[in-house]
């Protein structure tokens, strides 16, 4: 069995599967106290971080060269790892469900080189009972191993928040759990060595997994419901952002703001639970509700933004629209699930000409995941409209003159578009401008 002190006196090391916005944060933490393997399927990225790059933006050069991770691509280095970390992506598909492949090859690839006496902790986002009645039969059949006698399992959601520098890894509480005691155990004791906040200890492992998805879900419905008011405030002609702030005077008022919602956890987690609710036989109402109402938001955005070009005098069809940011949320370069493709996809149904530019997001990834170009600033030229669809600290700097300055493409008063809400009302109309937030 996995023993803490070996693991400090690296005598055993821990593996870390998936370096991406999830495992390289975690991994780089244990990399500066015990031996880490960082496995990882795609050799580009390996040189990349070898190199002293993380694509993601969550650790710089210093970060990288501040701890020791033995990189890897070659499965059979898995052999040496006593404690396995696994931190895959787990994305729905076009129809909403979930999509454990990468789980499932995960556990293969671990179960073809797994050690005898390890523990392996998922990380990933799942339903409950993902671990235990997927995940394990993959890895007895591939290993040839008996889990419990062999080898043991456990579970601990990732709380990683992409592109926040303050609540880091090891500054956020981690849920641990275990299929026993014993491992519960060793595995919260092996999470301590780098989460300085602490951790709780779930009484199951579909207890760990629940919570991991109501996280997520509880902040989808609050968002949800900002969304709908904001449908209905829009309707009554009354700006949101003011009813908000009013409203917010109130302490246990909570401080949600409308707007897209997207990425790998908040816009995919609810289809996870109500997957799993469906199985045994319960239709979600609530939850599903929130995630229709979230999921039309972009093309919300989209047809007012031909509404307030037809109210200044625009010519919709030929008419240009830039669209400032294209990631799922600030500051990253993170571009899955965005929802700012589903403002696209409608303008272009319109016969939008639609012109991207995010400085953060990788131009190839855009091509091949959405099939989109992005533009620099200067090869954009003249526009009807700007849509500020994401508040990049590089797109803070931009006044009203400068919406301006783009908006003079024909006849009719440029419109600009303030989905995040942050640009100052007063200065877009006095620099002759027509007004629109969420």
């Amino acid at each position: 069995m996995v023993s803490i002190e070996e693991i400090v006196r690296r005598k055993e090391k821990i593996a870390v599967v998936g370096l991406g916005y999830v495992g390289l944060p975690l991994a780089a933490a244990f990399g500066k106290k015990v031996d880490v393997i960082g496995f990882e399927i795609h050799p580009g990225k390996v040189k990349e971080l070898e190199s002293g790059y993380d694509a993601t933006g969550e650790l710089t050069r210093e970060d990288l060269e501040n701890t020791a991770i033995g990189y890897t691509t070659n499965p059979a280095d898995l052999k040496l790892a006593d404690f396995i970390i696994v931190t895959v992506p787990t994305p729905i598909d076009e129809n909403n469900n979930p999509d454990l492949s990468p789980m499932e090859k995960a556990s293969e690839t671990i179960g073809q080189n797994l050690k005898k006496g390890a523990i392996i902790v998922y990380e990933s986002t799942v339903y409950p009972g993902v671990t235990e009645d997927i995940c394990v039969p993959i890895l007895e059949q591939e290993s040839g191993l008996k889990c419990g006698i062999d080898f043991k399992v456990g579970y601990s959601p990732e709380r990683i928040n992409p592109g926040d520098k303050v609540h880091t890894v090891e500054k956020i509480m981690k849920v641990v759990s275990g299929m026993d005691e014993e491992t519960l155990e060793i595995v919260a004791q092996v999470y301590e060595l780098v989460i300085t906040a602490g951790v709780h200890r779930a009484s199951s492992i579909k207890v760990a997994e629940a919570a991991k998805v109501i996280e997520n879900t509880q902040r989808d419905l609050n968002i949800a419901l900002i969304n709908e008011l904001a449908l209905i405030f829009n309707k009554l002609d009354i700006p949101t952002m003011d009813v908000l702030a009013a409203a917010g005077t109130k302490w246990n008022f909570l401080k949600f703001t409308p707007g897209l919602v997207g990425g790998h956890c908040i816009g995919v987690d609810p289809y996870y639970l109500t997957h799993k609710a469906e199985q045994i036989g319960y239709l979600p109402q609530v939850i599903l509700a929130g995630r229709r109402i979230n999921d039309g938001m972009g093309k919300y955005v989209a047809e007012n933004t031909v509404k307030q070009m037809i109210k200044a005098g625009k010519v919709i069809k030929g008419s240009r629209v830039l669209i400032l940011g294209l990631t799922f949320k600030e500051d990253v370069p993170d571009i899955r699930n965005t929802k700012v493709v589903d403002i696209v996809a409608e303008l272009k149904d319109y016969e939008i000409e639609v012109l991207i530019h995010d400085p953060l997001a990788n131009p190839a990834e855009a091509r091949h995941e959405y099939g989109v170009e992005l533009f620099e600033l200067s090869a954009v030229g003249k526009v009807d409209a700007v849509i500020y669809a994401v508040s990049h600290k590089e797109f803070a700097g931009m006044s009203a003159q400068t919406f301006a300055g783009y908006c003079m493409n024909g006849h009719g008063k440029g419109v600009v578009m303030d989905v995040k809400s942050v640009l100052n009302r007063d200065e877009i109309e006095k620099a002759g401008m027509t007004y629109w937030s969420l």
